[in-house]
């Protein structure tokens, strides 16, 4: 599943886009993706303009001149095929490895706009979906009420994270991945950032803050890690693990990056540690880790 820097670069390539345009049509080639569409999606749809395009976790947010948000979430292969006026080949923003998104037999929703670009959304397994939420009532709305805060804003501080972390005897990594405590964040760039802080991702979240519940060493230095792996993921434009690309159809690069995710058995990079990253599945996921340093 793409993770948040790979959905903030689709996000930034569907911005220049759609801001400021009017959809004149929608096409529907099928009534449901993973959940079935609002009634009247299309028609909700037509005829109105498009302010802006955020990014809440991991949805993609078109806020709409009616004071609606068209809410997207691409699931494990959703992607957004943009073909701008009078070009012969559209490009992908979120194309994968495998070639779902070449095969039109998946193209499920098709946008024209005022400019007369036409960004079609493919979907080969259709595990993603659309809906639409008045924007007044977008945090109380059952898809983002239980979401946490956002990994890249002030709100996630060191004192944040150990509130959250006090007592808490699940593992690290399942912490950090829960949504409702970090929007967004996923399993490689937790991986990651606990590697960088040397942090071992099975030791119980409680290590994280003081038993009256402030921040620990551990958490201070943590915090800044998980800020600095995504923004530099989301510079380079995610990771091609899942071949997600930047605006100009170029690949995401920030796998050339890793420095432990998809390395087992190589060894570690922190100076001075003569480990051998490893692997372990967490609850069903991948953790690579270095059982030397990471302590």
């Amino acid at each position: 599943m793409p993770e948040l820097p790979e959905v903030e670069t689709v996000c930034r390539g569907l911005q220049p886009v759609f801001a400021g345009q009017r959809i004149t049509r929608v096409e529907l080639r099928r009534k449901d993706l993973r959940f079935p569409l609002p009634e009247g999606f299309a028609k909700r749809l037509e005829g109105r303009s498009v302010r802006e395009i955020t990014r809440r976790a991991k949805y993609i947010l078109a806020h709409l001149d009616d004071a609606t948000v068209l809410a997207m979430h691409l699931g494990m292969t959703g992607r957004f095929n943009v073909a701008p006026a009078g070009a012969i080949e559209a490009v992908r923003l979120g194309d994968y490895v495998y070639e779902h998104g070449a095969d039109a037999r998946h193209d499920h929703v098709i946008f024209t706009l005022k400019s007369g670009a036409v960004v079609t959304y493919n979907d080969a397994r259709r595990f993603g979906y659309m809906t639409l939420v008045p924007e007044a009532d977008l945090a109380a709305d059952p898809f983002f009420a239980n979401l946490g805060v956002e990994p890249l804003s002030e709100a996630l501080s060191p004192a944040y994270v150990a509130a959250k972390a006090k007592s808490r005897k699940t593992d690290l990594k399942a912490f950090l991945m829960d949504q409702r405590i970090i929007a967004g964040l996923g399993n490689i760039y937790v991986c990651e950032a606990l590697y960088r802080a040397h942090l071992d991702p099975s030791k119980p979240a409680s290590r994280l803050a003081t038993a009256t519940g402030k921040p620990t060493p551990a958490v201070e230095r943590l915090v800044p890690h998980i800020k600095a792996v995504l923004t530099e993921a989301i510079l380079a434009g995610g990771s091609t693990l899942r071949d997600y690309q930047h605006t100009d159809g170029s690949a995401g690069s920030f796998q050339e990056a890793f420095s432990v995710y998809g390395r087992e058995g190589e060894a570690c990079l922190t100076p001075g540690c003569q480990g051998t990253v490893r692997r372990k599945t967490q609850a069903g996921r991948s953790t690579f880790y270095c059982a030397r340093c990471q302590r």
